[in-house]
């Protein structure tokens, strides 16, 4: 397994694919749960995502998602009409977003949602670089690893999973740097609100959210 951290299994239960570590066990669902309920009642293009990414009016911004994790804000982006393209380093974590819009494809709510996903194993920044100029997005979407708080708290088991199998080998500040050289009209950083701009490097604008904060960096306006 990645990393060498053998405690990690992947496992089908037969509904779907999880990933298992000692007692606890994790699985991407873009039907039910939280993110059935957030496509429903999530606030539609009103939300602080939608409106980092500039999903006003009848705009659709096409987005890649440099650090797509599992998947969840991609998933939130792409049901508000972008084509949005996921790239994810883990060959682990791949496995189970590859599963998720597998299963998600073969249901009527949410299929022509997941057919505006596409998912890439690869290095973001490595990726970022072999785009030509047609080929680029027009807005790059960065949720990197959060940085510690100062006060202990208990994160959510599906954080401390993927950071335990991850590890933090991201360098976050050189992926603002492709980013910006990459998106056509903006960048769209996620960060805690306790946490300072990525990279230090100051955005356009902010907008916020109960837990998160949106750093935007306008390259140009949106078209």
């Amino acid at each position: 397994m990645e990393n060498n951290h053998s405690e990690f299994e992947l496992h089908h239960t037969g509904e779907w694919l999880e990933l298992r570590c000692r007692d606890e066990a994790i699985h991407v669902d873009f039907v039910g749960g939280a993110v059935g309920h957030r496509r429903q009642f999530g606030g539609g293009r009103g939300q602080p995502i939608a409106r980092a990414v500039g999903l006003s009016g009848g705009k659709s911004p096409t987005v890649l998602d440099a650090t797509a994790g599992l998947g969840r804000d991609a998933f939130v982006l792409a049901s508000l009409g972008s084509t949005v393209t996921l790239i994810e380093r883990s060959p682990i974590v791949v496995r189970l977003v590859e599963d998720a819009l597998k299963r998600a494809a073969g249901e009527p709510d949410v299929s022509m949602i997941v057919s505006r996903m596409t998912l890439v194993e690869a290095d973001a920044i490595d990726y970022m670089s072999t785009l030509d100029e047609a080929a680029k997005p027009d807005v790059i979407y960065l949720d990197p690893m959060y940085p510690p708080r100062k006060k202990s708290a208990q994160i959510k088991k599906e954080m401390r999973l993927l950071q335990m199998l991850l590890e933090d080998k991201e360098d976050a500040a050189e992926l603002l740097t492709r980013a910006l050289e990459c998106a056509h009209q903006r960048v769209v950083v996620k960060r805690p609100g306790y946490a300072e701009c990525l990279g230090g490097v100051e955005p356009t604008m902010a907008i916020k959210s109960k837990k998160h904060r949106f750093d935007v960096y306008v390259i140009k306006a949106l078209s």
